[in-house]
């Protein structure tokens, strides 16, 4: 009996782990705190199950905040002909987006613009239709 418990349990949470790794965009971000800032790309994490990539924003006090921007997921990029190079470190950015529910420096980047008016668009098709 003990041992089917367990079995049972055990089972449950493997098969659950999945489910809590990924969350949907309104359990993270707030659609109601767009979010729009111009810096410089850091770095680019090109890994799933989402691209993250960051920006250093020069606020109005000269202060540099570290933006953290999720997109979509690599293979959906690519299919839409996106690939990791079309984010630049060192490049300067536009980025429109959502901030995160917690507060942080964290945002979903719904939209990156270049400044010759290049855009890229880092979040699946879907979520851009949410919008």
């Amino acid at each position: 009996m003990i041992r089917s418990l367990f079995s049972f349990l055990l089972i449950g949470l493997t098969a659950s782990v999945p489910v809590l790794a990924h969350h949907s965009f309104s359990a993270e971000y707030d659609d109601a705190k767009p979010i729009k800032v111009v810096g410089t790309v850091t770095k680019v994490e090109w890994q799933n199950p989402h691209v993250w990539f960051y920006v250093d924003v020069k606020g109005d006090d000269g202060k540099i905040t570290n933006y953290a921007f999720s997109g979509g997921a690599p293979g959906q990029l690519m299919r839409r002909g996106i690939m990791k190079s079309a984010l630049q470190i060192g490049s300067t950015v536009t980025v429109d987006g959502f901030k995160a529910k917690d507060g942080s420096n964290n945002a979903f980047g719904a939209k990156v613009t270049y400044p010759d008016g290049r855009m890229v668009f880092t979040a699946n098709q879907e979520d851009q239709n949410k919008r």
